[in-house]
């Protein structure tokens, strides 16, 4: 990979995101930035002024517990209005906020926080015990006062634990500090097909990046209303909604998750104009009485213009991105027409390149590997955390990022989705390595090799299906072996990442090399 810099002028020079949240207290200090829908007690809202008051407040906090600059907290929530406050207020204070999937197990968050040397952290009541027993090595642990608004079932925490409204502290004790768009900002860990997930690193400059350009891409205005139910641990939510929606000074409306019962009357409530979907929501809202009329005016999925667009009334704009480029490197068009099921065309903020395996590049109607040129720190992350081999490797010799996945070029310049790499799976929204099952079915003795391929289902999209080699096959197997695996998944994986069926054979189809042929695997499920 050349030696790439960040340009020192840049679009956000001199500027970074509590200076941003700044711009938009100081303008429309009472306009509602968020508002949130639990699923059990009170709307709330934050108005600019009062969230930047309050990140402020948190900011303190985390000061007085001896957070440094550069310094890294945990945070490990599902959707609450806490999750936006403790990374804006890390953000504040030049700290780095290391969000988590909610989902994870106790070998995850072990490997999250010694990875990333973490200070502190922030949880629910439901995975205080968790954290406080994953994380050795933390100096803190707040806790909020409920699970995402709904009153806790863990009623004993950690001794050490204090309460998230503890971080309050003086405001004033906080102030803004001189921009540092350079400075590191957050971290996102995400499945790669190494046994182990790579720390995406962002700056405040990628950040600022994806709220400018996400908000260029979906056309929004100070008076759209985003809603916002994917996890804010992802790159969705927290550029394609929240950063997009602070860049213009607009309102994000957070709930706890995905309720398809609740989607029309909150957006009824709330006049919401913009979305992010998944396939996994719109099949679920097909079964949902849709109102007469509501105020969306755009919805944003991985497909532009499914045949679902007419029933719902909306357009959808398709797109792709990744952790990696902050946000959608190919989206598209909300002006003009866009094919209908594909993702779009390159967003003018990136270089696009489709190439067959021997690095030429493809003809139209052809399939081929899919990279993108950006500047590191800017339009693409900065690197993997104390990971500057994975870095490295990511980049072609011309700079382009590896995407590992492929895409077909249309005859009419838009691009469609074709697959990812083979070893990764997409389960209801969620990026799953494969190796990381094989690596806990691997702990399981007895077993001499394991091969974990997707098999297509019709609401997650794909579900994790392990091969297990035993000398023998099933009829020399320990009749409890199924169970023992079951049993070690459910210990070191999150629930979404556990294979849906087993099947122990003699034998795995080989490739060169005696590799697992994984294809053949695969067409073994398509059969049945």
């Amino acid at each position: 990979m050349p030696a790439l810099r960040s340009p020192l002028i840049h679009p956000f020079s001199n500027f970074d995101v509590p200076h941003l949240l700044a711009v938009h207290a100081a303008a429309r200090p009472d306009h509602p930035f968020l508002i949130w829908e639990p699923f059990e007690g009170e709307t709330r809202i934050w108005s600019y002024a009062r969230f930047q008051h309050e990140v402020m407040q948190v900011a303190a906090g985390l000061r007085k517990r001896g957070v440094k600059f550069g310094e890294r907290v945990l945070v490990h929530l599902d959707n609450c209005p806490e999750s936006l406050i403790a990374w804006y207020a890390c953000a504040h204070l030049g700290a780095v906020a290391v969000t988590t999937n909610a989902r994870s197990v106790a070998d995850d968050l072990t490997y999250f926080s010694d990875h990333a040397g973490v200070v502190g952290a922030i949880t629910q009541p439901a995975f205080a015990s968790l954290v406080a027993s994953s994380c050795a090595k933390i100096k803190w642990l707040a806790v909020t006062e409920t699970d995402n608004g709904a009153a806790p079932q863990e009623k004993n925490l950690p001794a050490k634990s204090e309460s998230f409204a503890a971080l309050y502290g003086d405001a004033s004790d906080a102030p803004l500090r001189a921009p540092d768009p350079m400075a590191r900002v957050g971290i996102q860990y995400t499945s790669g097909t190494t046994s182990r997930p790579k720390g995406v690193v962002w700056t405040h400059a990628n950040a600022l990046w994806g709220g400018k350009l996400c908000a260029l891409h979906e056309d929004l205005r100070q008076s759209d209303v985003h809603l916002t139910y994917l996890p804010l641990f992802h790159t969705n939510a927290q550029s394609y909604s929240v950063l997009a929606a602070l860049w213009v000074g607009a309102t994000v409306v957070l709930q706890p998750r995905f309720s398809a019962s609740r989607f029309w009357s909150v957006s009824q409530k709330h006049h919401c104009t913009w979305t992010s979907m998944v396939p996994f929501c719109v099949r679920a809202l097909m079964g949902q009485e849709k109102p007469k009329s509501h105020s969306y005016r755009y919805w944003g999925n991985g497909i532009s213009a499914p045949p679902t667009d007419a029933h719902f009334g909306v357009k959808t704009i398709g797109w792709w991105g990744m952790t990696e480029t902050i946000t959608h490197g190919i989206v598209g068009d909300i002006h003009l027409p866009n094919r209908p099921m594909s993702i779009g065309k390159p967003s003018p903020a990136y270089e696009i390149a489709i190439l067959r395996d021997n690095g030429e590049p493809v003809d139209p109607g052809e399939t081929g590997n899919l990279l993108v040129r950006g500047v590191p720190g800017l339009s693409l992350f900065l690197e993997y955390l104390n990971n500057e081999e994975a870095t490295a490797k990511s980049f072609d010799d011309q700079g382009y990022f590896i995407t590992g996945d492929r895409v077909t070029l249309g005859e009419d310049g838009f691009i469609s989705f074709a697959d990812r790499d083979k070893d990764m799976l997409k389960v209801g929204g969620e990026n799953v390595a494969a190796s990381e099952i094989e690596r806990v079915i691997m702990t399981v003795p007895g077993i001499q090799e394991c091969a974990v391929v997707a098999r297509r289902d019709p609401m997650l999209d794909e579900v994790p299906v392990a091969f297990v080699l035993v000398p023998g096959g099933e009829a020399a197997a320990p009749k409890d072996l199924v169970a023992q695996i079951d049993a070690a998944c459910a210990k070191g994986l999150a629930d979404f990442k556990r294979p849906r069926e087993i099947r122990i054979v003699a034998e795995l189809p080989r490739s060169t090399l005696e590799k697992i042929a994984k294809a053949e695997l695969r067409k073994l499920l398509e059969q049945g």
